[in-house]
């Protein structure tokens, strides 16, 4: 049942993105399309109230007396945010700092409906503990559980405390009481506005799609308007290709104070998805490539596998976070042989939302990188040091 309400899910997602986006173009797209232009109206009017209610006091912020890095963007998803969050994190514990990463969860598997009830009924106030993920030691949930990106920055933060929660200032109170964390990094935080004090915004904006199509949600896919940008203490430009002078011009116009870094999501290694042998970034050189996505711009990906030297020959995408099934990757082997790939690969994101398989018909790899920056800062330790240490 679960399965069959996520299939559905997914067919509704990739069909409104269809829609927003303009791929679809018949008069029922049309109509949708007027809809959801409203919808977009109530929406900005709706995240205008909201921070007018935090800037008027009357929602009061809190403070945990540590330093807080907020790390987000102002659209929905894309913007390589995680592979940001983890280098933070690795420069931060490598600087002596003890931090706890604190993430929603997206899409991990929700408190059972029941006890929301009840605690809603009864107004109660919600004590369940933070799940953690990670308790700088071991690795403590899986993906389901824990949701993909914390699950993902789990992994490969195995020293860093990784809980989940969507009030992180009940969370960041654990990390503190807990585990002694002096250091706080909100994962996915620009919107989150309850958690203040010793705080820093880090913004992403995609070099490909800064501000998405330029609508807010629903008919786009921008969170709030791009003059929200001004709260931002640091900008980073990701997947930079050196040409963003444009793009600079018109952040200097939202936001003049600023520092503004490039960077970009460098390859590091191939990993082999079901028995973590490890090959160079050599790999796909004269070989015909097969891909499989589960990601919001899946395009970025498959272009950054040609750029190393591989033939596409066939690519199968899902809708964000999708959660595969053995059929969907058997699936996909059957149909990568038949175009003659000799690989196929996938992200790390994806890669932790495998089921086991017993099948080995074609290597099978996910391709994990990291960020390197490019211009605005000689180094992520520089990056670092100027936002934490000044």
């Amino acid at each position: 049942m679960r399965q069959h309400f996520r299939a559905w899910a997914e067919a509704i997602e990739t069909f409104v993105l269809e829609v927003i986006f303009e791929e679809r173009r018949d008069w029922k797209a049309n109509l949708m399309r007027g809809f959801l232009f409203g919808g977009s109206k109530l929406f900005k009017v709706g995240v205008k109230i909201r921070r007018s209610l935090y800037n008027w006091r009357i929602l009061r912020d809190k403070t945990l007396g540590v330093q807080v890095i907020a790390i987000g963007n102002l659209t929905v998803g894309g913007t390589g945010k995680t592979p940001v969050v983890e280098k933070f994190a690795r420069e931060l514990r490598d600087a002596g700092r003890n931090v706890a990463i604190l993430s929603r969860g997206y899409r991990s598997k929700p408190q059972p409906f029941h006890k929301k009830i009840v605690n809603l009924l009864l107004l109660r106030e919600d004590r369940t503990p933070p799940r953690v993920v990670s308790d700088g030691r071991s690795l403590l949930l899986d993906s389901e559980m824990a949701g993909d990106e914390p699950y993902m920055l789990a992994s490969n933060l195995r020293d860093v405390v990784v809980l989940v929660d969507k009030d992180r200032v009940k969370s960041g109170r654990y990390a503190i009481e807990k585990f002694g964390c002096d250091t706080l990094l909100l994962d996915d935080g620009f919107q989150y506005w309850d958690l203040r004090g010793r705080r820093h915004d880090v913004v992403l904006i995609d070099r490909q799609q800064p501000f998405g199509n330029e609508y807010l949600l629903p008919r786009g896919t921008l969170r709030e308007p791009p003059s929200h940008l001004a709260r931002a203490n640091t900008i980073f430009i990701t997947k930079s290709d050196g040409n963003t002078a444009e793009l600079r011009e018109r952040i200097n116009k939202l936001n003049s104070t600023a520092a503004v870094i490039e960077c970009i999501h460098h390859p590091l290694y191939f990993e082999d998805v079901f028995t973590g042998e490890r090959k160079g970034i050599d790999l796909l050189a004269g070989k015909k490539v097969a891909s499989l996505s589960g990601i919001a711009q899946p395009e970025s990906f498959e272009h950054g596998l040609t750029k190393l030297g591989g033939e596409m020959v066939y690519s199968k995408r899902f809708a964000d976070h999708h959660r595969f099934t053995q059929q969907e990757i058997i699936n996909a082997i059957n149909r990568a042989k038949k175009r003659q790939a000799d690989i196929i690969v996938t992200t790390q994101k994806d890669a932790v939302r495998f089921p086991k398989i017993d099948r080995r018909d074609l290597p099978f790899y996910f391709m994990r990188v990291e960020i390197k920056i490019v211009a605005g800062a000689n180094d992520f330790q520089d990056c670092v040091r100027k936002i934490c240490f000044r």
